[in-house]
């Protein structure tokens, strides 16, 4: 596993799309830094523009540096995460000087995941942030593995990391944190 999780760091760090597994679905990573390279994501999706796309990180710490929080959304965190929700957060001024401006939403909000996958975790913590979205295309359900994954992407993505455990196949539940307290919107849908 060593050297395919070195080639997706690689590649992300050169710009280029990786598909991993999370704890939930497989994600399609781009480096979330990286505006083009965000771009390129959103046009192998076919995602409309103005569609915001989710984050994964490595850790709840460094979620808190990305998002400003309640004291009831930092509770949330510390007793769901890593887990399967994408928490909807404010972003912080360092979010929003760092991250490409794809990654948020029409608010400004920002949607954050630390995937109880420890290959997930790991990938970020190499990399830094990266996107959260299903391996898909925009309509379309998410893939259920890599071979099929490899079937929709092709040579667009640049590595297909596998990875244990497999992804539960369930989307994860959307929690806003924008509130004083957190409440649950929805599972994620097809994106």
């Amino acid at each position: 596993m060593g050297s395919a999780l070195a080639d997706a760091v690689r590649a992300l760090s050169d710009g280029r799309l990786v598909v991993y597994p999370t704890d939930t679905l497989l994600g399609l990573g781009a480096l979330a830094t990286d505006p083009d390279a965000v771009e390129r994501l959103v046009n192998a999706k076919g995602r409309p523009a103005g569609m915001p796309l989710s984050v994964a990180l490595s850790s709840i710490e460094e979620l808190e540096t990305l998002a400003t929080l309640s004291p009831m959304g930092r509770r949330f965190l510390r007793t769901h995460l890593p887990g399967p929700y994408t928490v909807i957060a404010r972003p912080s001024a360092l979010a929003r000087r760092s991250l490409a401006p794809e990654v948020f939403g029409p608010e400004g909000t920002l949607g954050v995941r630390v995937p109880d996958h420890p290959l997930a975790r790991e990938l970020a913590r190499r990399v830094g942030p990266l996107t959260a979205t299903s391996a898909n295309r925009h309509g379309s359900p998410a893939s259920g593995s890599l071979a099929e994954a490899r079937r929709t992407f092709g040579d667009t993505v640049a590595v297909y990391l596998p990875g244990t455990p497999r992804p539960s196949g369930e989307a994860s539940e959307l929690v806003d944190l924008t509130r004083d307290s957190p409440h649950r919107v929805a599972r994620r849908g097809r994106a």
